[in-house]
């Protein structure tokens, strides 16, 4: 008799993002004993994404350009993502000069993270008007700064842009979060968590399981987001109090507004981006 197929895998391969803004969606796995359950593998965001794309993983973190990408081949989990309101803190546009002013200039780009990215560049070229000479380079703020007029900076170098410890004084600090808010109104989402199709075909509650161990694991985090800005004190450069204000200043919700958010940028970007203007998010239904 030949095995039942659902029953092959043990445990579902799911991505694990090691970044400081991911921590809330992972910490909690330990403590309700869900990560157990799963078979992490732990890489960059755009590892993991190229992996729930490519079949490797079946479950995992998608930044916003691939899931967009490949919205056919993947459905997204609702209410859970890693965006902003507002501020982001974590990404910045540091300049020598006003952002309008930097028509021509050299913008180091500290970062492969596409989203990020395509933000910045959205926002330079449709809101303030320009186009840069960009160019891709280790994220040191501080050389990025002696080889361009402006750099882009996302993670850790980006939050200490935000909280200003800066490489020269008069450099202007501009949070990709606040700057999309004040132009749209809408909040932004960078990474979306998703299940390939074929997986969620195959096994639909395993997949929905997963689902709510990641909500799980970030409602307890939140509720109890000193004792993880305290655990992540121990390995950042960054002191609890700081730490405890970023992860509640990100948005890890994935309701109406932030579909909106991500309706109005695929919009914007979508024709040169690789995806259509008007694609649409698929939710897992309960």
């Amino acid at each position: 008799m030949t095995a039942n197929p659902r029953h092959v895998r043990s445990r579902p391969r799911v991505g694990h993002i090691q970044f400081l803004n991911c921590l809330p969606l992972y910490w909690g796995l330990v403590h309700t004993g869900s990560l157990l359950d799963l078979e992490l593998t732990r890489d960059t965001p755009e590892t993991l994404s190229e992996m729930v794309i490519d079949g490797r993983l079946d479950i995992g973190p998608v930044t916003l350009v691939e899931y967009l990408r490949n919205a056919d081949d993947l459905v997204a989990f609702p209410d859970i993502a890693v965006g902003c309101d507002g501020d982001v803190m974590s990404c910045e546009i540091v300049s020598r000069v006003p952002l309008d002013q930097l028509d021509g200039a050299r913008v180091a780009l500290g970062s492969t993270s596409r989203t990020s990215v395509r933000l910045a560049e959205l926002l330079l070229s449709e809101r303030f008007g320009v186009q840069p000479e960009y160019y891709t380079c280790p994220p040191d703020l501080e050389q990025m700064m002696k080889e361009a007029d402006a750099a882009v900076v996302i993670g850790d170098v980006g939050l200490r842009a935000f909280l200003r410890h800066l490489p020269e004084q008069g450099l202007e600090v501009h949070d990709l979060g606040r700057l999309w808010k004040e132009w749209t109104g809408l909040p932004f989402v960078f990474a979306v968590w998703a299940v390939r199709r074929d997986f969620l075909e195959r096994e639909p509650e395993t997949a929905r399981e997963v689902h709510k161990a990641f909500l799980a694991s970030r409602d307890l985090s939140l509720k109890e987001i000193d004792k993880v800005a305290l655990h992540a004190s121990r390995y950042e450069v960054f002191e609890p109090p700081v730490l405890e204000r970023y992860f509640t200043t990100l948005d890890f919700r994935f309701g109406e507004r932030q579909l909106e958010g991500v309706a109005e940028f695929a919009r914007r970007t979508g024709d040169t981006t690789g995806f259509p203007a008007d694609v649409s998010v698929e939710l897992l239904r309960p």
